[in-house]
C-alpha cells in the first residue's frame, strides 16, 4: 500500500488561505468586536503574546492541510469524481464530523454562548472549504 500522493504546493497556499480567512473574519468590522467580547479576549492582552500564536495557527494550519489533501486524494481514489468536488465533500464532512462535533461539546461544557460558538463554526467551516477549494483546484 502506497501513501496518498500530496501536492505540497496546493498544501502550502491552502495553508496560508487560512490566514486570510481569519484576517477578514476576525477583523473589528466583521466578527471580530463580538468575538473578542463574547469570548472575554483582551485586546492589550493578545496584543502582548506577540508572533507565538499565529506561529501556532500557520503549524495546525498545514498539519489540517496536509490531512485533508491526505484525505481527498483517498476519496478521489475509491469514489472516482471529480478532485475538486471531492475535496469539498471531503473537507465538510471532517469538518462536521471533528471540528463541529468536537467544538460543540467543548463549548457546552464551558458554557460559551451559542452566538461565539456559531461565529467559531462558521469562520471554521469557511477556512475548510476554501482550504478544500485550493486543494481541489490545484489536484493532485
Amino acid at each position: 500500500m502506497t501513501a496518498p500522493t500530496i501536492n505540497f504546493w496546493a498544501v502550502l497556499l491552502a495553508t496560508a488561505s487560512t490566514m486570510v480567512v481569519g484576517s477578514v473574519w476576525y477583523t473589528p468590522k466583521v466578527f471580530g468586536t463580538y468575538w473578542m467580547e463574547k469570548a472575554k479576549v483582551d485586546r492589550d492582552t493578545q496584543a502582548s503574546r506577540g508572533i507565538l500564536p499565529i506561529i501556532v495557527t500557520v503549524a495546525v494550519s498545514f498539519v489540517t492541510a496536509v490531512v485533508l489533501a491526505g484525505a481527498t486524494t483517498i476519496t478521489n481514489e475509491f469514489y472516482q469524481g471529480t478532485y475538486l468536488v471531492d475535496a469539498l465533500v471531503t473537507g465538510t464532512v471532517l469538518w462536521a464530523g471533528f471540528t463541529a462535533a468536537r467544538m460543540i461539546t467543548h463549548d457546552a461544557f464551558e458554557a460559551r454562548p451559542a452566538g461565539l460558538t456559531a461565529v467559531n463554526l462558521a469562520h471554521e467551516l469557511i477556512t475548510v472549504l476554501v482550504m478544500a477549494l485550493v486543494i481541489g483546484l490545484l489536484g493532485i
